[in-house]
Order: C-alpha cells, then sequence, then structure tokens
C-alpha cells in the first residue's frame, strides 16, 4: 500500500516507518525540517514537507494515499489547548478527506484516564469527547468516521513506548531523579505503567494496518503494568541514586508537570489485541531496558 505517515521522523513514527518499508509498503512520511527529510529519504520512503498546521497539505497528503497513519502530535505542555486543537484539525481534515473511501486511517491514542481502578481493554470507549478534551477528543471523532466508509482503528500506546534513544516520559522521570539527587516514586508507589518496546510497538501498528477492522481499539501494551516504584528502583540503579517515597502532598513540586501523569494508575491489558493480529511482543521489557542503561546517556 501507498502509505502516509504523519509524524515519520519521531520516535514511533520512525520505528513504524521501518516496519512499514520492511513489509512492502511505500511510505510517505510528513516532514516539518530538512533533517526530518534527509532521513525519511535515506530509509527509502518519500518525503512530503509540512506540519500539523499545514492542513492543505495533510488533506493532499491523504488524498494520494491509500492508507493514513496519524502519529504525530505536538504535545506542547504549556499550550494544551492549542496542541489538542490542532490534533483534532488534523484528524478531521483526514477523516473528510477519506470519506467513502473504506481506506485504512489509524491514529495514535492513549489509555490516560479512560477507565479507573483496573486496566484499561480494548472494549472501553474513550470518555473524551469534544475539542477541550484530551487529544482534542481525537479518537471519538476518529471512529465517527468508521461509519462513513473509512476503516479507522485507534492505536492506544501505553504511557511509555521505551527504549535507547526514548525522550519521552522516562527520559523526564530520569532526568528529574538526577536533577533532584534521588529517584522518587509517588506515595507508595504502588500506581501502575504499562509499557511497550518501541520495535514491538512498530510492528504492531503495520499489522493493525494489514489486519485491523473499522472501529478497532488496539492496545500497544506489552506489560500490563510496572509499578511507579519499581520504576524509580531501576532509576536508582541506573544512575547510583537513593529511592524514596515523595508524600502525595509533595508530589506535584518533585516531578513538575509530569507528575500529573506518574502519579496515574495507568495500568492496560493487550489480550484482545494480541489474539487478533497474532501479535507477540518480545522486546526487552521496561525495567530491562533500565538496567541495561538505554537511560543513561
Amino acid at each position: 500500500m501507498r502509505v502516509f505517515v504523519t509524524g515519520a521522523s519521531g520516535w514511533i513514527g520512525s520505528a513504524v516507518v521501518g516496519e512499514l518499508l520492511a513489509a512492502g509498503h511505500e511510505v510517505t512520511g510528513l516532514a516539518r525540517s530538512d533533517a526530518s527529510a534527509a532521513v525519511l529519504e535515506a530509509r527509502g520512503a518519500h518525503v512530503r514537507r509540512g506540519d500539523l498546521d499545514d492542513l492543505e497539505g495533510i488533506r493532499a497528503g491523504a488524498k494520494d494515499a491509500e492508507a493514513v497513519i496519524h502519529l504525530a502530535n505536538k504535545h506542547d505542555w504549556s499550550d494544551l489547548a492549542a496542541s489538542n486543537a490542532a490534533e483534532r484539525a488534523a484528524v478531521q481534515t483526514i477523516g473528510d478527506t477519506l470519506v467513502g473511501t473504506d481506506r485504512p486511517f489509524l491514529l495514535a491514542s492513549g489509555i490516560a484516564g479512560v477507565t479507573q481502578g483496573r486496566p484499561v481493554v480494548e472494549v472501553d470507549a474513550s470518555p473524551f469527547h469534544g475539542p477541550d478534551s484530551p487529544r482534542g477528543g481525537s479518537e471519538n471523532l476518529a471512529l465517527e468516521f468508521a461509519d462513513r466508509g473509512v476503516r479507522t482503528v485507534s492505536l492506544r500506546f501505553a504511557p511509555t513506548v521505551h527504549g535507547t534513544g526514548d525522550h519521552g516520559f522516562i527520559a523526564v522521570i530520569a532526568a528529574v531523579a538526577r536533577q533532584k539527587g534521588v529517584s522518587g516514586y509517588p506515595a507508595d508507589g504502588t500506581n501502575r505503567w504499562a509499557a511497550v518496546h518501541r520495535a514491538d510497538a512498530a510492528r504492531m501498528v503495520t499489522l493493525g494496518l494489514e489486519k485491523a477492522p473499522a472501529g478497532a481499539r488496539l492496545h500497544a501494551v506489552a506489560e500490563d503494568g510496572v509499578t511507579t516504584r519499581e520504576i524509580a528502583q531501576a532509576i536508582g540503579r541506573a544512575f547510583d541514586l537513593p529511592v524514596t517515597s515523595i508524600p502525595s502532598d509533595d508530589v506535584r513540586d518533585h516531578f513538575g508537570w509530569i507528575s500529573a501523569f506518574f502519579a496515574m494508575d495507568l495500568a492496560a491489558s493487550s489480550t484482545a489485541t494480541r489474539e487478533f493480529l497474532g501479535w507477540t511482543p518480545t522486546g526487552p521489557t521496561l525495567i530491562e531496558d533500565l538496567d541495561a542503561g538505554a537511560y543513561s546517556a
């Protein structure tokens, strides 16, 4: 298939592009910079220059493709309203372009806040609707197009898609530990984070493109839940730092903006995804990556 990928040069997107090319698909990646474009071209992908604000370029990329995988997100924590608005506008543009084509439209989503008190499973609908909700309610917006001739598939990624070179949440938590001189965990550290290795996540996306039906929700989750205490202990070992509990009242001051996530229970199951796609994660666990020095640079 001719696949248009937004976020093609990002942490997850670059791995997905590699999997798609290896599987024989033709890839066009959206690239904001000369550097990103050069990397994509060197790997054998085509390039469309632009960003999430270039809705005409996104529309043209979707129109020319036989499938769209939308992985880009601004992730501007200082202006979430703008990030959410850009995400919603991009999803609306892609969906409108693909109406009536039966072409695949896969988009990145997450598990945070979907359920409370138990792991998120694939049949759990997102509670987020409308432009003011997280990610601009993009998962539900995209799934609405499944009734309009679009093979929409939600890709729910674990809160940590880990590996050497990751600059996401775990890298931020490790940076806080180094800055504070102590590897902390919130309260008793029993809240959990689902996790998946980057290579396993990319393989799941490619399988989802080839197999998943309209309306499917897929979970890129290899470990249902790693406790925040275990994460803090592994970071402590990696940087030779003491490990300690951070009282609930001090969590925000200690961890900053990422405290809103690190204090949450973000467990999730991928049982249905594995059975449907025939997907078996084989990469290292999060703790194995931390112990091997993946975040020590």
